[in-house]
């Protein structure tokens, strides 16, 4: 048995507790006063538990240091924010981290798409570090301004933007409608610095269009909020007007959540698998589709940025519903993250799982490749503009499906 004393032994517990709950470990009992016997002075711990809190104690004396010596009195709610995020950076995993409160709160707000901000959506590259802009909402302050699609997101008041600050990018941009916010981007080696306007931005997430009498198209922008709801009555307006053949774009979608995915392959697909996960202990986990299948000719849209969701989605309707995949090879996220709530409403995003096609192929680091290549370059096209090379790709490929079915 050890014997600590009970003031420093109570601050260690303190540490522990948050970091502890970030791991999912139940290694401590609910409260300080569970572990503490003895007088009261000093507290006796098993050996077990003892050792445990040793692999800590560096973090403590920091902690007693920044209490004795700084300068002024530390927000100490802010250094656990810190050591949190830092305990999870540490797994050296870009989808591993830590919610604050308030970003976890944004989180689903952004998953209602409706919040207040400048009206685009980014996509962080974590080899590069750029924060490329991958949509700019129609009548929001950015496309008023100028701002395209391509255009790399550089400086947000005094932050410089890269795939570690890209949250806290995120936060500064995001505000009270009517307030103005300083934001920088690059075109080329042009610099454009813009004082933007916050407004109310509506977050579409599907555009649909004919492109032919028997040809639909749907580009998904990402896979939160209604997007499957709208997807499916989208896809039930086109069946009735006779529609053959489907060209759904995935270009630029960074994914979101597998349900998504699961619910709009569902359309096309009968009973059967649509991906399954595997954990590190071996056991897998399977998504399944049910029967009802739409019958209807896919072709599929990707891109070097459809990951995720998208590449789920673009595995299942390749490997079970014959659909062509057109464009370039995509981006390679093959993990799926849970969301975890914590107890003061805070949250965590863990990589869990690594998932697999259905007929068994690992996209991680290795991605999707169509079947039919075409260069893209990332041109502000309006939607359903032919002279898009890969869109126009996409429809001679559907032209030539359909016609071998006649």
């Amino acid at each position: 048995m050890k014997t600590l004393s009970k003031k420093r032994f109570k601050l260690m517990c303190l540490t522990l507790m948050v970091l502890l709950l970030l791991t999912g470990c139940a290694l401590l009992p609910t409260t300080i006063s569970d572990l503490v016997t003895g007088a009261d002075d000093t507290v006796t711990i098993s050996r077990a538990e003892y050792e445990r809190l040793q692999r800590y104690a560096e973090l403590d004396e920091i902690w007693q240091i920044v209490e004795q010596y700084y300068y002024q009195e530390p927000d100490t709610q802010a250094m656990l924010d810190g050591a949190e995020m830092g305990l999870l950076y540490g797994l050296g995993d870009p989808y591993t981290y830590y919610y604050t409160p308030d970003q976890y709160a944004q989180l689903w707000a952004d998953d209602e798409g409706e919040y207040a901000g400048i009206g685009i959506q980014i996509m962080g590259d974590y080899t590069t570090g750029l924060c490329t802009i991958s949509r700019v909402f129609d009548n929001g302050p950015a496309h008023e301004a100028g701002v395209r699609k391509g255009d790399i997101l550089y400086k947000v008041e005094d932050l410089y933007v890269n795939s570690s600050t890209i949250n806290d990018a995120v936060d500064i941009m995001r505000g009270t409608p009517g307030t103005d916010v300083h934001v920088t981007f690059l075109r080329g080696t042009e610099e454009m610095a813009y004082t933007l306007t916050r407004a109310n931005i509506n977050v579409n997430r599907i555009d649909s269009m004919m492109l032919t009498d028997e040809i639909g198209y749907i580009y998904l922008y990402d896979f939160a909020g209604d997007c499957a709801e709208k997807f499916e009555t989208t896809v039930n307006k086109m069946v009735e007007n006779g529609t053959k053949g489907l060209i759904i774009d995935l270009r630029d979608n960074p994914g979101g959540w597998v349900n998504d995915a699961q619910s709009i392959a569902d359309i096309f697909l009968d009973k059967g698998t649509l991906c399954y996960l595997q954990y590190k202990n071996g056991e897998r986990y399977y998504y399944r589709t049910k029967d009802g299948k739409v019958e209807m000719q896919l072709v599929i849209l990707v891109n070097e940025n459809s990951a995720s969701s998208s590449e789920i989605l673009t595995g299942a309707l390749r490997d079970r519903a014959n659909a062509t995949v057109v464009g370039k090879k995509t981006y390679g996220k093959g993990i799926v993250q849970s969301v975890v709530p914590l107890s003061d409403g805070s949250g965590m995003q863990i990589t869990v799982a690594q998932y697999y096609t259905p007929n068994g192929y690992a996209v991680h680091k290795q991605g999707i490749t169509p079947d039919v290549e075409v260069d893209g370059d990332n041109g502000m096209y309006e939607l359903g503009d032919l002279t898009d090379a890969q869109l126009a790709k996409a429809l001679e490929v559907m032209q030539e499906k359909l016609a071998e079915k006649k």
